[in-house]
C-alpha cells in the first residue's frame, strides 16, 4: 500500500483538524498547509481533497462561504458545531489507531 492510500484514508480527519485549528480555509490553502506541516511529505491532490470536502459538507460537518478575491470567487470551508465534535472524535480515534498500530509494528517497545 502506498503512502498516498494511507493518506487518503486519513484525509477527512486531517481536513477536520486543520479547520478546527484555523477556523476557515479554502481548498488550495488546505493542500499547502499539509505540504508545509509535513515538509512536503504529504501532497494532497485536488482529486482527493474536493470529494472529501463535499462529503463532509453533505454530512453537515462543514459550511461554505464564498468571497471574491482578486476578481475570482474563493470558497471557504468552516466547521459546524457537529464538525467541531467530529474533529475531536476523529483525531482521538486516529491517535488510538496509531498507538495500536505501533504495538503491532514494534512489539518490543512495550507501548501501552
Amino acid at each position: 500500500m502506498s503512502s498516498s492510500k494511507l493518506l487518503k484514508g486519513s484525509l477527512a480527519t486531517i481536513v477536520l483538524r486543520l479547520l478546527e485549528e484555523n477556523d476557515r480555509m479554502y481548498g488550495y490553502e488546505i493542500t499547502q498547509k499539509v505540504k508545509e506541516l509535513t515538509a512536503g511529505e504529504f501532497k494532497i491532490t485536488e482529486g482527493a481533497l474536493y470529494p472529501t470536502l463535499h462529503k463532509l459538507e453533505a454530512e453537515g460537518l462543514l459550511t461554505t462561504e464564498t468571497q471574491p478575491v482578486d476578481g475570482r470567487v474563493r470558497k471557504y470551508y468552516s466547521l459546524t458545531k457537529e464538525g467541531n465534535a467530529a474533529a475531536r472524535s476523529k483525531v482521538t480515534e486516529l491517535e488510538e489507531f496509531i498507538i495500536s498500530l505501533q504495538k503491532v509494528l514494534n512489539p518490543k517497545l512495550g507501548l501501552g
